[in-house]
């Protein structure tokens, strides 16, 4: 884009509403910016996904949006659509695209022990893409992982303000530490987008490790991709569309207002 409208919004992406988690830290950072957060509901979750599935659906759902939306930047806030599609996505648009990938590198300079954890869905934990952030980030430590799937169906319980069973977040962790060096784990990587709305239950659950995401490297990293752009002194209402019915949104509500998304609508 030559010329950027100071109206043109910041698109974010997620399977469901975990991209949450990054929306807050890059609207701290740019508290002035537009926003369209659109979610595949319809699709989720993810993570039981193939990578076929996974890498033609997005590049098709992105295509539409950017021609609806015509923002000026689309971050994916979906851990598990950018380590199988990111690459498919950034060709088939023609828009900056930031992804969201496992925060090992900052697991590994945080961790005192050697032996960091990986939660994320299982199609996230099994990438070799993950190899390739550990062999550059962490190659002389241990990475445990884990595939938590109960965790993303209790973060969107929990947004909607639906009781979760403690176990599930117990289940998780012990998915970690009774592995093989899993008494040493100390730094756990919150491997989607997801799973930092239940950090604190989950820090609960362990309350000797330290957990890492990566929002506040995406907040950095758009801002950075923006800096000599200009936003709206006083930015319209941000909008939240989903692939799903909308009328399924009404629990989610009261959450979305929370981050100023009070625009709702269909994709």
């Amino acid at each position: 884009m030559s010329f950027i409208a100071s109206s043109a919004p910041l698109l974010f992406f997620d399977s469901g509403i975990g991209g949450l988690s990054v929306l807050k830290a890059v609207q701290a950072a740019l508290p002035n910016a537009p926003i369209v957060f659109a979610a595949d509901c319809a699709g989720l979750p993810y993570g039981t996904k193939t990578e076929a599935e996974i890498s033609v659906r997005l590049p098709a759902l992105l295509g539409r949006l950017v021609e609806r939306y015509q923002p000026r930047l689309v971050t994916i806030a979906c851990n598990t659509a950018c380590t199988i599609a990111l690459t498919h996505v950034r060709a088939a648009l023609d828009v900056p695209v930031v992804g969201t990938v496992p925060a090992i590198k900052p697991a590994a300079e945080a961790t005192q022990s050697g032996v960091i954890g990986l939660l994320g869905t299982a199609a996230t934990v099994r990438q070799s893409y993950v190899d390739k952030l550990y062999a550059d980030h962490a190659p002389d430590m241990t990475l445990l992982r884990h595939a938590a799937p109960e965790l993303v169906s209790a973060a969107e319980a929990k947004i909607r303000g639906e009781p979760v069973d403690p176990a599930v977040y117990v289940r998780a962790m012990a998915g970690l530490i009774d592995q093989p060096d899993g008494a040493r784990l100390d730094v756990v990587v919150l491997g989607c987008t997801h799973f930092p709305l239940i950090e604190d239950e989950l820090r609960a659950a362990a309350p000797h490790v330290k957990f890492v995401d990566g929002g506040a490297g995406i907040a950095r990293r758009v801002r950075h991709l923006t800096k000599d752009q200009t936003w709206p002194v006083d930015p319209e209402e941000a909008t939240f569309v989903t692939t799903g019915p909308v009328a399924k949104l009404n629990a989610l509500l009261p959450a979305l207002s929370g981050f100023g998304l009070t625009r709702i609508g269909s994709l």
